[in-house]
Parts: C-alpha cells; structure tokens; sequence
C-alpha cells in the first residue's frame, strides 16, 4: 500500500496537470530558503564572527589558520542548518499547495469518486502554522541529536518521518472527514502512515530533488488516505 501510493505520486510528478503546482511551488520553496540563508548568515556576521575576531589577534602567527579553518566550518554549520530547515519550509510550503495537488489526483487518478473538500483558508493557515511550530521544534531536537554519533542521521529521518507523515497525511484526511476523524485514523494506521513518512524523508534527503518533496508528499498521503479508505470500506485490494 504505502509502495503503490509513493510510485504512484512519482509518476504524477512532472505530468501536465502537475507543471503549474510544481512552479509555484518550487519558487516559494528557493525563495524561503534563499530568505533562511541569508538571515543565518547575517546572524552568524553579526554575533559569532567579531566574537573569533576578537580571539585572532591575541594567538601566534601559525593560528591564521585557525581562521580558515573556522570559516570552512562556520560555512558547513551554516549549511547543516539550512538543510535542516528544508522540513519546516516543506510543511509550510505544502499548506499553501496541498488542495492544488489533491485535486489534481481526485480528478486524474479517481475520476469516479467525489473530490474532497479543501479547508477553508483560515482553518487551512491555522493548522500550517501550528504543525510549522511543531515541525521546527523537532528539528531543533534532531540538530541536537546530530551531536550524538551514531543516533544523528536516525533521529533525523525518525523525527521528520512522523512529523512529515502526520501532516500530510491528515491534509489529505481532512478534505473528507473532520480533523477529530482523521487524527483517529491516522493513529489507527500509525505504523503504515510512519512508513510512508520514512519514504518522504528519504526523498526529502536527496539534494536538488527534495525541492520537489511538497509535491511528492502530497501526492503520496493523498493515494495512501484512499487506499485506506477503500481498506475501511473493504474494497481495497
């Protein structure tokens, strides 16, 4: 189930119906992260870098190196930080292009079924909002994880996984049942819902191609949610 939902939301991908999503989506996607990019940075020159300044000058000669060194990593730590960021910018991002995606699937791939119904705007920024608070707060704690050798890389798709997975799966849920109903379902189905958000998580990780993971999670939930539901009804096969 959670396979034939993920290969079935990449072939929908780069189709015509998704051309205009993916646009949209892509460029709110590069410009946020550009806007995380340089704030990071900005806040990097202004608090930590005249702190090492200030240290320079006090060391021998051989310690220029130090400099060097420290902006080599001061550039991967930045990095690191923005491509942790990536998650929280996923989940807003798909807040806003969420309805788009499923109603392309509903019409493309379920033309006999009745389309959902997309959250009205104000309930629809009140949950990105709040899943955006939870989603940064997880990723601080995986940044800390990051620390732990041999727990980081796992807490990383751990934490995104869940986190990923519950959003979008209850975007998807929630366009035919209320938000009480699809919270209980996805907690009835946890365990297939995590493995579906182990597999976002993983394409989230792919350089260039996880500018693509709104769409591909979208896509993904809203295929697994019918899947599921047909299961409900008995009539999955």
């Amino acid at each position: 189930m959670v396979i034939d939902a993920a290969l079935k939301a990449l072939n929908r991908l780069l189709t015509p119906g998704f051309r205009s999503v993916f646009w949209k989506s892509l460029g709110l996607t590069l410009l946020l992260l550009i806007g995380l990019w340089v704030a990071i940075r900005q806040i990097f020159v202004v608090f930590a870098w005249p702190w090492m300044e200030q240290l320079l000058p006090g060391m021998p000669e051989w310690a220029g190196w130090f400099g060097i060194i420290a902006a080599i990593a001061a550039g991967l730590g930045l990095a690191l930080v923005l491509a942790l960021m990536i998650a929280p910018v996923t989940a807003l991002v798909a807040g806003l292009f969420l309805d788009d995606v499923a109603e392309i699937v509903e019409k493309d791939d379920y033309p006999g079924e009745a389309p959902g119904t997309p959250l009205p705007l104000g309930r629809a920024i009140v949950v990105s909002l709040k899943f955006l608070c939870i989603v940064i707060a997880g990723n601080i704690v995986a940044l800390l994880l990051l620390l732990v050798p041999g727990v980081n890389l796992i807490a990383f798709f751990v934490i995104n996984a869940y986190l990923l997975s519950r959003e979008f799966f209850e975007f998807a849920a929630m366009r035919y049942r209320s938000e009480a109903e699809a919270k209980a379902l996805r907690s009835q189905y946890g365990v297939t819902v995590f493995l579906a958000g182990l597999l976002i998580a993983a394409f989230m990780a792919i350089p260039i191609v996880n500018l693509l993971t709104p769409l591909f999670a979208a896509a993904t939930m809203v295929h697994l949610h019918k899947a599921i539901s047909r299961r409900e009804a008995g009539s999955y096969t």
